[in-house]
């Protein structure tokens, strides 16, 4: 069986990109992206497989 960890991370609009492809060469994936707490904030979750 497959153990997960997972992050929260808050997305800046100007530099979403750069942050998503951070994450991803970390190992990690995309689960969702959903509003942060301001209109001009979002929060991404992500998830990998614990070593």
């Amino acid at each position: 069986m497959t153990k997960w960890e997972y992050a929260t991370v808050p997305l800046l609009v100007h530099a979403t990109k750069q942050i998503l492809d951070n994450w991803g060469e970390d190992g990690w994936e995309l689960v969702a992206v959903v509003p942060g707490p301001n209109p001009d904030q979002l929060v991404a979750y992500f998830k990998r497989p614990k070593p």
